[in-house]
C-alpha cells in the first residue's frame, strides 16, 4: 500500500527521532594511568614529617607550631619552610633564602635517614604489582623532592614499577595545584584525565586531583588524615588503604 506524503514523512520523523533518543552515549575510556601519592599512601606515615619541619624550622629561628604544619600535609616541603619563613620577622641584615636552604637541607638530611627504615604500607606493594599485571600504568607524586623520594625507591627496589616518579622539585608550585599530576600524565604518555585516577592520605592530595578533573580521586586512610578530616574534600571514593585499589578499579570504574 503506498503512503501518503503526511504519512511518509511522520514515520521519517518518528524513526529518526527514535534513532537519535535510542543512540547510545559515548563510553568511557579505559582507565590506563593511577597516579599514587608516597608518604602516607605508599609508605607508613609514622608522624616523622611535621616533626621534623618544625626542628627545622626552629633551628633556624622559625616559629610554627603543629597545627600550622599540620595544614600543609602533602604540600611541598621546601613550599611549606618558604611559606615560615617569609612569615617570620628577621632583622634586614637576614638573607631568607639562605635560612630556607639550610633549613630545607637539614630538614631532607634528617628525613632521609629516617626513611631508611620506615616500611612501606601494608599490601602496598602486591597492590602495585597487581595493578601492573592488570596493565595499567603507575606513577607516583610527592611532596618530596627528589633525593628523598630516590632514597626510598631505591631501598625498597620499586623503581622498576613506576612510569613516572614526579616530586615537588619537577614543578613551580606543589599540592593543591594540579602540576604534578599533568607532569606524571605526561611522562606516561597519557593524554586524557578520563583515563587516569589519583589516589592520596591528604586533603590536599584530594584537592589536587580535583582540580586536575582526574576521572577519580581516592582517599585513602593509611595516613596523616582521618575520615572526618578526608570527607568533606571533594572525592569519588575514600577507601581504608592502597591494598584497596585494585580491587575498586575492578569493581566500580
Amino acid at each position: 500500500m503506498k503512503l501518503s506524503r503526511r504519512t511518509s514523512l511522520k514515520t521519517v520523523l518518528a524513526s529518526t527521532s527514535s534513532l537519535v533518543l535510542g543512540a547510545p552515549t559515548n563510553p568511557r575510556p579505559a582507565i590506563r594511568l593511577v597516579i599514587l601519592d608516597i608518604g602516607g599512601t605508599l609508605i607508613e606515615d609514622h608522624g616523622d614529617v611535621p616533626g621534623l619541619l618544625r626542628s627545622a624550622l626552629s633551628n633556624h629561628g622559625v616559629e610554627s607550631t603543629p597545627e600550622e604544619i599540620s595544614k600543609w600535609r602533602g604540600a611541598s616541603k621546601r613550599e611549606i619552610i618558604r611559606h615560615f619563613v617569609s612569615q617570620q620577622s628577621f632583622p634586614p641584615t637576614v638573607n631568607r633564602e639562605k635560612v630556607i636552604a639550610a633549613a630545607y637541607d637539614q630538614f631532607t638530611a634528617e628525613l632521609i635517614e629516617v626513611y631508611r627504615s620506615v616500611p612501606p604500607v601494608p599490601g602496598a606493594e602486591d597492590a602495585i604489582r597487581q595493578l601492573r599485571q592488570r596493565g595499567y600504568l603507575v606513577a607516583t607524586t610527592t611532596g618530596f623532592d627528589r633525593v628523598v623520594t630516590e632514597s626510598i625507591f631505591k631501598r625498597l627496589g620499586w623503581t622498576k614499577y613506576f612510569a613516572a616518579t614526579i616530586c615537588s622539585d619537577d614543578v613551580t608550585q606543589g599540592r593543591p595545584a594540579p602540576f604534578m599530576l599533568f607532569h606524571a600524565m605526561e611522562a606516561a604518555n597519557v593524554d586524557n584525565v578520563a583515563q587516569v585516577i589519583a589516589v592520596g592520605d591528604t586533603p590536599l592530595d584530594l584537592q589536587a586531583g580535583t582540580n586536575a578533573g582526574m576521572r577519580a580521586v581516592v582517599g585513602v586512610l593509611t595516613g596523616a588524615a582521618t575520615i572526618d578530616k578526608l570527607r568533606p574534600e571533594p572525592h569519588t571514593h575514600i577507601v581504608e588503604s592502597i591494598a584497596n585499589v585494585p580491587s575498586l578499579l575492578a569493581s566500580s570504574l
